[in-house]
């Protein structure tokens, strides 16, 4: 909320929301909205370049509410807000609330239609079988009574019969439990239950928790901490049993949508990364509420934690500044696993529960890809694995048990809907599967939340309860590919404008051309500038991936894992039309989901999985794709659709691939240069010197 507020200064509502507060004059409304907790997107990190902050002012006397609002009251529209709105255009009516500033008392409203739905949660539970070997062991013990001629105190004797019944030897006790010791022993009638703590990560076993009589049951967490999305499991650490699982979307994306943003942003607020690390704390806390009453548990029966991440939410998370992460050379305040007592990252579990956090493997190569290597084990397999998590910055393990090679690739958001002109993320209402009639040209889709296709009957009819109001990920993927076996567009991407004699749904944007796929409110089109953002997108990982293939001197892959909520939902034939991935059989690309989330649950519930990918990640070779001298090379030939020089004989096999095609306005090498993080570098550096 907006600290000590000055009663002089300006007050805000924001509509439909109602939160209000007062701000001083020059506040941006967007960072109003952040301080009483409104959601009003950013995938920028207030550069005005996305236009996805848009709000409308309300202007009258508004009694019920005490405010008078104006346009007056809004500062006019600066450089950015203009350029935005030269280049991309703004709605009548509508400002960018990164960049307009309150100037006196306002009612501003946000658009429903500037507002994407709550994120469908897709990280699921798995069904692997985990050899158990838990951290945590409850020890039952029945304890000697005091004597008189025989004074050792109640804790020493609580530890002699752990050692002569359990074989502990050494054992230190956790020092909140120290004070609770007599009395739990006495209520127990000189019988306990002691919950032990043994790993590698602590030189001696500990005493964690201590209850009187026996106890039968304790629980673990293990949880993925997603950029926008956290997943956790609540699993039983006696029977293994995953007792509940649930997802929230990551609130810190009110701070930016990309991990980039999110780094500019702690560098331009002194407070931003208190913020952030309160945001992303306070939703683990409310999942662990969450998991807790779906599986019948307490969070006092919570004794143990393993947590993954991207290197830069682990370092939110664990409240460590992640700048460093935001500018070459990408150095990670620490790279190896980590232990904690979970209370000291405020963690709202037993007071003696421990916290593990798996180790990360680069700068841009976190726990979360560790997890997921635990979790598919390339180190473990004979044949060639590429092991991908698609994201805003990909990340990419190559190998088998000889070698492994890791790398992230900066995709950028457009898979997940941002720099798409209808993208959204995967939400009710999205475009989740396109497919296009290679003859008529004529579209059909899915949408989330609606079993029909969009040519059956009765789809308008269901459609109508959750809407038609974007086309998330996976779908950008089809509608590209799609385009491409049609004809609609060549291998270089070009939208062919020969076509719009053929079919009204090609349609001319000044120099280039569009294809709209639902002629509806809203009109859902797929522009020029959202094909080439999906090549540069998937050219980055392309190429990252071709780079480590030269380091492991392979030509092709073995098989292909795709991990992650959002790997999940991809089509691994589209993916391999598009070129997003190297030519392989197809039956031996398979998505894994949460893989990440699964070894975080190989961690909690076998201790020797902690050592096994701590070994494994220090073996690990990390390559920089920026520095490799040829890199540039690689992504231009990916731009093209395949690729301009690789040839995918398995996937020709298997899909009509269509003749090359000339392009009326071919790829600059310009346009398609990788400029990696160069871009958000400067702007993170402009506004650090600024602040």
């Amino acid at each position: 909320m907006n600290p000590q507020p000055n009663l002089t200064d300006p007050l805000v509502l924001f509509m439909p929301s109602g939160k209000r507060g007062r701000f001083p004059v020059g506040t941006p409304i967007l960072d109003a909205a952040r301080q009483l907790g409104v959601y009003v997107e950013s995938v920028c990190g207030g550069r005005a370049t996305c236009g996805r902050c848009q709000i409308e002012v309300q202007e009258g006397n508004f009694a019920k509410h005490q405010i008078v609002s104006s346009d007056d009251h809004i500062s006019p529209k600066g450089p950015k807000e203009e350029r935005y709105e030269r280049v991309r255009g703004l709605p009548e009516g509508r400002r960018l609330s990164c960049s307009a500033t309150v100037q006196g008392d306002l009612v501003v409203d946000v658009p429903q239609d500037t507002v994407i739905n709550a994120q469908v949660v897709r990280k699921a539970a798995t069904d692997r079988v985990i050899d158990r070997n838990p951290a945590i062991q409850l020890c039952y013990v029945e304890v000697d009574e005091p004597d008189m001629h025989k004074p050792l105190g109640d804790l020493d004797r609580l530890k002699a019969m752990l050692e002569k019944d359990w074989g502990w030897k050494d054992l230190l006790i956790a020092p909140h439990l120290i004070p609770q010791v007599q009395g739990i022993l006495r209520k127990g009638n000189w019988a306990v239950t002691a919950a032990v703590h043994r790993d590698a990560g602590a030189s001696r076993p500990f005493i964690v928790a201590l209850w009187p009589g026996l106890k039968n049951e304790a629980y673990g967490i293990a949880c993925d901490i997603g950029s926008t999305t956290i997943a956790m499991h609540l699993v039983s650490l006696l029977s293994g049993r995953i007792a509940a699982s649930s997802g929230t979307s990551n609130p810190q994306i009110r701070f930016g949508e990309d991990l980039m943003s999110r780094v500019s942003y702690v560098m331009m607020n002194p407070d931003g990364r208190e913020a952030m690390t309160k945001a992303v704390r306070e939703a683990v806390n409310g999942l662990i509420g969450k998991v807790c009453e779906e599986g019948n548990a307490q969070r006092d029966d919570i004794l143990d934690s393993v947590f993954v991440a991207n290197p830069i939410m682990h370092h939110l998370f664990l409240g460590i500044d992640p700048t460093e992460l935001g500018q070459a050379p990408f150095a990670l305040a620490v790279s190896g696993a980590l232990q904690y007592w979970a209370h000291e990252v405020g963690i709202e579990v037993n007071r003696g529960a421990r916290l593990y956090t798996l180790p990360c493997i680069a700068g841009h190569v976190g726990a979360d890809a560790a997890g997921a290597a635990l979790s598919e084990g390339p180190y473990r397999q004979d044949r060639m694995m590429l092991l991908v998590d698609v994201g805003t910055n990909a990340e990419i393990i190559l190998g088998n048990r000889q070698r492994v090679v890791a790398a992230s690739s900066p995709t950028g958001p457009a898979f997940e809907g941002a720099e798409i002109s209808s993208g959204q993320r995967a939400a009710p209402g999205a475009i989740e599967r396109v497919r296009i009639d290679p003859e008529t040209l004529e579209p059909r889709f899915r949408v989330i939340g609606v079993d029909k296709w969009s040519d059956e009957e009765g789809f308008e009819e269901a459609a109508s309860a959750v809407g038609v109001t974007g086309i998330c990920g996976s779908a950008i993927i089809e509608v590209v590919a799609e385009m491409y076996l049609s004809g609609i567009i060549s291998e270089d991407g070009v939208i062919d404008g020969a076509l719009a004699a053929k079919t009204p749904r090609i349609a001319q944007n000044g120099r280039t051309f569009s294809y709209l796929l639902r002629d509806g409110e809203p009109r859902i089109t797929i522009t020029q500038t959202d094909v080439r953002a999906i090549q540069l997108a998937k050219a980055a990982l392309y190429a990252g991936v071709k780079l480590l293939m030269e380091k492991q001197g392979v030509e092709t892959m073995d098989t292909i894992r795709f991990a992650g909520a959002f790997g999940s939902f991809i089509d691994p034939k589209y993916a391999m039309v598009l070129g997003l991935i190297p030519d392989c059989d197809l039956a031996d690309v398979k998505a894994v989901g949460n893989a990440s989330g699964t070894g975080a649950l190989m961690a909690l519930l076998n201790r020797d999985h902690r050592r096994e990918i701590e070994d494994e990640v220090n073996r690990i070779e990390k390559i920089e794709t920026a520095l490799e001298p040829h890199f540039q090379q690689i992504f231009i030939d990916a731009m093209a659709l395949p690729n301009k020089v690789d040839p995918f004989p398995k996937l020709a096999a298997a899909v009509k691939l269509p003749p090359r095609k000339a392009a009326s306005d071919q790829v600059v090498a310009s346009e398609a240069a990788p400029r990696r993080r160069s871009r958000e570098e400067r702007a993170a550096r402009r506004e650090r010197g600024s602040a």
